[in-house]
C-alpha cells in the first residue's frame, strides 16, 4: 500500500474514532426540556464565570486564545462544542463566583469549587474531580522499603507527622489506626517537611496537587503511592466541581453526564497540569 493510501486510511480511522466518541456523548436535551439550554443556544454563547486555581483551571497569562488550561477549561469547551455555541469567559472573584449564578449573568461557574453542605444549599454542583491527600517520605528511609500503598503505612513502626488543628488530625486515627501519629504546630507550609528531613517522622500527608513541586525542590523525597497513583489519590477526598444555579434538573443532569463520560480524559489532563506538562 502506497504512502498516500496509508495516510488516507489513517485519517479515516481517526475520523471514525472521533465520530464514535462524539456519538457516545450524552445527547443535548431537546428544545423545551431545559430552559437554560434553550437560552444558551438562542444566544449562541455559553457564559462561564472563571477564576484560575491550579490544577483544575490554571491561568495562561498573555494567551488570549487559550486563557486557561486544565480539566475545568476542557470541560467548558466540550459543553460549548456539544451545544454548538461559542464559549465566553466572564471574570469573577472569590466573592462573586457563587452569587453571580443567581443573577443570570453566567450559565455556570467553572471557577473550581469544593462541594460543601453550605454551598449545596445555594447552588448545584457538577463534580469532575476532587482535592485529596497522598503521603511522602524519604527514599532512603529503610522503613519505607517496599511500601507502595497507603494501607501499608498502617504499621506501629511507621511515624506519621501532621499539622495539629488541620483536617488530617481527625482523619488519620481512622485511616491509619495502628501507625504512630505525631502532631506538630502548623508553619504555613503545605506539609510538615522538616519532620521528615529531621527523621522525627517517616511520612506525612500532603495535598496531592502540591507534591510535584515539593519533589522538584527535594528530590530525595518520594510519594506514597508512587507517581501518577498519588496524583489520582482519593484519600480524604473532597469533591470539586463547577456550579450552576439551583433547580435546573435537565441542565444539571446533562452537564454531569458529559463530565462523567469525560472522566478519564479530565483526570489525565489534571495530572499533566500538576506535573507541569500542560
Amino acid at each position: 500500500m502506497n504512502k498516500r493510501k496509508l495516510t488516507a486510511l489513517a485519517a479515516a480511522f481517526l475520523t471514525a474514532g472521533l465520530a464514535q466518541a462524539y456519538a457516545q456523548m450524552p445527547p443535548v436535551p431537546a428544545p423545551g426540556q431545559s430552559p437554560r439550554i434553550d437560552q444558551i443556544k438562542k444566544r449562541g454563547v455559553l457564559l462561564v464565570g472563571a477564576l484560575g486555581e491550579s490544577p483544575w483551571l490554571r491561568e495562561n497569562p498573555g494567551n488570549q486564545a487559550q486563557p486557561f488550561t486544565g480539566p475545568a477549561w476542557e470541560l467548558a469547551n466540550e459543553y460549548a462544542k456539544l451545544l454548538g455555541v461559542r464559549l465566553k469567559v466572564v471574570s469573577v472573584s472569590h466573592e462573586t463566583k457563587i452569587p453571580i449564578l443567581a443573577t443570570g449573568q453566567v450559565d455556570m461557574t467553572i471557577a473550581p469549587l469544593a462541594e460543601t453542605p453550605e454551598r449545596d444549599k445555594v447552588v448545584d454542583f457538577v463534580i469532575y474531580s476532587n482535592s485529596a491527600l497522598c503521603f511522602f517520605g524519604e527514599k532512603s528511609d529503610p522503613k519505607l522499603k517496599g511500601i507502595t500503598t497507603v494501607d501499608q503505612l498502617n504499621n506501629p513502626n511507621i511515624t506519621v507527622a501532621y499539622f495539629s488543628g488541620t483536617p488530617p488530625e481527625n482523619w488519620l486515627p481512622k485511616r491509619l489506626p495502628d501507625a504512630k501519629l505525631r502532631g506538630v504546630p502548623g508553619s504555613g507550609a503545605n506539609a510538615p517537611v522538616d519532620e521528615i528531613l529531621s527523621h522525627r517522622a517517616d511520612v506525612a500527608p500532603i495535598d496531592k496537587s502540591a507534591l510535584p513541586e515539593l519533589e522538584k525542590k527535594l528530590p530525595q523525597l518520594e510519594s506514597i503511592p508512587p507517581g501518577d497513583k498519588c496524583l489520582a489519590s482519593n484519600e480524604m477526598a473532597t469533591p470539586v466541581g463547577l456550579a450552576i444555579d439551583k433547580n435546573q434538573p435537565a441542565y444539571e443532569h446533562w452537564l454531569q453526564a458529559v463530565a462523567t463520560q469525560m472522566e478519564p480524559e479530565l483526570q489525565a489532563t489534571e495530572i499533566k497540569v500538576m506535573k507541569g506538562e500542560e
